[in-house]
């Protein structure tokens, strides 16, 4: 069976301009002609569009995609495993990029204005608003979060460098205590605890130390939370917890 260019550009959702040019430069020579010289392809013309396209759609040039299926040596196998490990490797790079993109269109909506760039350099692959969609869902319209909301808005890249490099020496701090030993319901677990609700307070809202345990106690019930601080130390979230718990009785008393 063979088919007309437009059936072919129909099939392959290409222009029969297209099809035409891959003819003029030897790329896809229809395997058949009718008898008044039009253009068919028959099911081998169709293999080699599908791969021409797909070598197309990874970014080859044209130049490359024929050097590709007319290397003589070239095994068919090889040909196919060579496929798989390019396409997954595109997924792999659209993946990133649309998790990139959402994390952009997040960080907006969250007032982190800052470029692209600037981002990049600040988080590298983290996500600033990893919890953004949870915040929003348990405190939003409340002065809480409206607060978190202006803070971040006004903060420069500096500002955001500043703040992630605190953040990630309180945890290598936490970490060498876990690692040390010491209890939950030590001292120096209590002052890592108070130093985690000061560093919210003065970075994002005023964080009483009643609010402080509901948040412990949700860094163990959310996995999402947990993971985070467990990725840190396995048992950190748990730990931590109990250390805002402790902490808050020393302070207020109760």
């Amino acid at each position: 069976m063979s088919y007309s260019v437009g059936q072919v550009a129909g099939f392959a959702g290409v222009t029969v301009r297209t099809l035409h040019h891959y003819d003029d430069i030897g790329l896809l020579a229809p395997g058949e002609r009718s008898h008044a010289g039009h253009r068919r392809y028959n099911d081998a013309d169709l293999d080699r569009l599908q791969r021409i396209l797909f070598y197309r759609e990874l970014g080859f040039a044209l130049e490359e995609v024929a050097e590709l299926l007319d290397d003589p040596d070239a095994d068919p196998r090889a040909h196919l495993r060579r496929q798989h490990e390019l396409l997954t490797a595109r997924i792999e790079r659209l993946r990133k990029m649309a998790a990139a993109v959402e994390q952009a269109m997040e960080a907006r909506r969250m007032g982190i204005n800052l470029t692209p760039e600037e981002r990049f350099e600040v988080f590298g692959d983290k996500d600033p608003d990893q919890y953004a969609e949870e915040a929003e869902q348990r405190w939003g319209g409340t002065e809480v979060y409206a607060e978190s909301q202006r803070r971040a808005a006004r903060y420069t890249k500096e500002d955001w460098k500043r703040m992630r490099s605190e953040v990630e020496d309180w945890s290598a701090r936490y970490d060498a205590l876990m690692a040390a030993g010491e209890p939950p319901t030590g001292e120096a677990a209590m002052d890592l605890a108070e130093e985690h609700r000061l560093h919210i307070s003065t970075w994002f809202y005023e964080c009483s130390h009643e609010f402080h345990q509901g948040l412990g106690g949700m860094y163990v019930s959310d996995e999402r939370f947990k993971a985070f601080y467990d990725s840190v130390r396995p048992g950190l979230a748990e730990h931590l917890r109990d250390a805002i718990t402790a902490n808050a009785a020393r302070r207020t008393g109760a």
